[in-house]
């Protein structure tokens, strides 16, 4: 029985087995025309088969789009502004996504004329909120179809049986279909359920593929010259590149020497823990050296400011909320404390560990060698002045001790 007032839905759509079955199962439900979406954002993946697919389909208004450029320069490269990290570990490559996604979902719902989006994250995780809060917070009126909510194909068994009876190709590769669920992009790739659903489980070597493990990795280092501007990596080793381009190549640095791969128990938004794996070879460099940066040009009490909101901020990435109105202050705030990071950072990749070697900015660095010098200051520092300051500090303190 078709389902009430849906005229055209835009679909976020991989062309794997998932959103194949979504699809059909739309134009079923909702008796509706769909409109597929497929994104490039780095999960190097060839996207032409998906339009072969929406096509087999029946599909008449596909859009397959290269995001790469802008999902590094408006998505990732402000959040790393931020130095942000989720609970200690986690450098958001699958959260940082979505909200791009969404965006695109509702300007393409808008140019095409559809009343819906629709996605295919399940009522488990944290990407239906994701995808939901992003697009209810561009469009308040946009119609959103999660059909993992709606359906009652809950079980493998059931949706390879509607697959079959609708026409939809499954393909079987045996050997060759990973056991995990997945998510890659640009930033990084994302390894969940089978296995790894025992914590206590340790992850195969061969499941990662971005990296090398640090074992194997090799025995001599290589040193990388990062440049920033404004907060951002705009050359390495003097080269100037686009935003893709940096990460690009300092994925490809990073894996070759085992950097970014992370095992841990998160809380999700929804409620329950989850155990997940991630590979973020080029994104770990980057948090790294802007650390790096950031020690010579930034004043003591903007950096320990920011470090105190950066868990907010990572919260407000985490759970979905890219777009609210607390997130885009947060934002102007830390762009704000950009303006002086500038300069270069040396970092040395050696067996999976990055490590700052050497930080120099030529109009911003705060560290006067004059002052700090364990040689003759030749008065720039008095040394006398201590006593006074170490005294009022430990006033209260020394009350307190009387008592």
């Amino acid at each position: 029985m078709a389902k009430a007032a849906i005229n055209k839905v835009v679909l976020a759509y991989s062309g794997g087995l998932d959103t194949s079955v979504i699809l059909k199962w739309l134009e079923d439900e909702y008796d509706c025309e769909v409109v597929t979406f497929t994104a490039d954002i780095g999960q190097g993946e060839e996207l032409e088969p998906a339009r072969a697919k929406a096509e087999k389909y029946g599909v008449k208004e596909i859009y397959i789009e290269d995001l790469q450029e802008e999902f590094v320069r408006d998505f990732v490269f402000p959040m790393f502004r931020a130095n942000t990290i989720y609970e200690g570990e986690y450098l958001l490559g699958t959260a940082i996504a979505r909200p791009l996604i969404s965006k695109r979902l509702v300007e393409i719902a808008a140019e095409t004329g559809a009343d819906a989006v629709s996605h295919g994250a399940t009522g488990k995780g944290n990407d239906q909120v994701r995808f939901e809060l992003g697009a209810y917070a561009l469009n308040p009126d946009i119609r959103v179809i999660a059909p993992w909510r709606e359906w009652d194909l809950n079980s493998r068994e059931s949706l390879l049986a509607y697959a079959e009876a609708a026409g939809i190709a499954i393909e079987m590769k045996q050997g060759q279909k990973s056991p995990y669920s997945m998510d890659a992009n640009m930033l990084h790739i994302s390894y969940e359920g089978g296995e790894l659903e025992d914590p206590w489980f340790e992850a195969n070597d061969d499941m990662w593929m971005r990296t090398v493990s640090p074992e194997k990795a090799p025995d001599k280092p290589v040193y990388l010259e990062l440049g920033f501007d404004n907060g951002d990596i705009v050359s390495i080793d003097g080269e100037p590149l686009s935003p893709a381009q940096v990460l690009t190549r300092l994925n490809q640095e990073g894996g070759a020497h085992g950097v970014g791969r992370l095992d841990m128990v998160e809380n999700r938004y929804v409620g329950m823990k989850s155990r997940g794996c991630y590979e973020t070879p080029g994104g770990t460099i980057m948090q790294k050296a802007h650390r790096g940066i950031e020690s010579i040009t930034l004043d003591r009490e903007v950096a320990h400011l920011k470090d105190e909101l950066m868990p907010k901020y990572a919260h407000l990435i985490y759970n979905g909320y890219w777009w609210s109105p607390e997130r885009k202050m947060l934002q102007q705030m830390i762009d704000a404390s950009q303006v002086t990071v500038n300069g270069t950072v040396r970092v040395k990749l050696f067996k999976g560990a990055v490590s700052v070697v050497g930080r120099k900015s030529e109009t911003n660095s705060l560290f006067d060698e004059a002052i700090v010098t364990f040689e003759d200051d030749r008065g720039a520092y008095d040394q006398k002045d201590a006593e006074g300051f170490i005294k009022l500090n430990a006033l209260r303190m020394r009350i307190a001790g009387k008592k």
